[in-house]
């Protein structure tokens, strides 16, 4: 059984889907991802969140990010849930859900936690780069249901980071002030960035988000 870490290659598969037959890198293409499974069909914390991920379609696509569920059911009854969700939750879901009926994927992604519960997923998040690499994992228990302004806030900052010798500090959001990198010198900081580095100490200086 795999046990992935921040900066493993996310492991490549083929599966059903709702949407046909998935190859998951081929599908992913030079998208950010968002992968996230759940315990079984019909269930009504996750009839919830895959609404909501729908709703949120418009903030997925600005920030390149292709999403992905999976459930332990096969296609067709993903099919049925589906037309559930729409009513529901007053969406319409867009986006694949995987069909997890042999537990490839699940075992693939280490998403069975037996002392949770020995016979489905727990609420997995993975957060993927356009290079496949994983860049964030999260695991909630099958009762809880997942905070998705959350993970759109790692997105950000992620996406930020990668482009900026920042970091971003705690319960940060897009616009607000970052960390300097502690690597770069206070001087070259300041030319670095021209909004300004506010110094509280050595270690811990500030400066306006440098693409805003």
């Amino acid at each position: 059984m795999a046990h992935l870490r921040l900066g493993d290659t996310a492991p490549d598969f083929t599966q059903d889907s709702s949407m046909g037959e998935i190859s998951f890198h081929e599908w992913a293409g030079d998208s950010w991802v968002v992968l996230f499974s759940h315990p079984a069909d019909y269930t009504p914390v996750c009839t919830t969140e895959l609404g909501e991920v729908a709703k949120l379609r418009a903030e997925f696509d600005k920030r390149n990010v292709k999403t992905i569920a999976l459930s332990i059911d096969d296609a067709d009854s993903h099919k049925g849930w589906i037309c559930d969700i729409d009513e529901t939750q007053e969406t319409k879901v867009d986006y694949p859900i995987l069909a997890d009926a042999d537990n490839k994927v699940s075992d693939l992604y280490d998403m069975i936690h037996p002392n949770a519960d020995a016979k489905v997923t727990v609420r997995s998040v993975f957060i993927i780069d356009p290079n496949k690499k994983l860049r964030l994992t999260l695991t909630y228990p099958p009762s809880t249901g997942r905070n998705f302004p959350e993970i759109l806030r790692v997105i950000d900052s992620l996406q930020l980071t990668d482009n900026y010798s920042v970091a971003t500090p705690v319960n940060w959001k897009d616009g607000e002030d970052v960390v300097v990198s502690p690597a770069i010198p206070t001087e070259e900081a300041k030319k670095k960035f021209p909004k300004g580095v506010e110094e509280i100490k050595p270690y811990l200086r500030m400066t306006p988000q440098p693409n805003k």
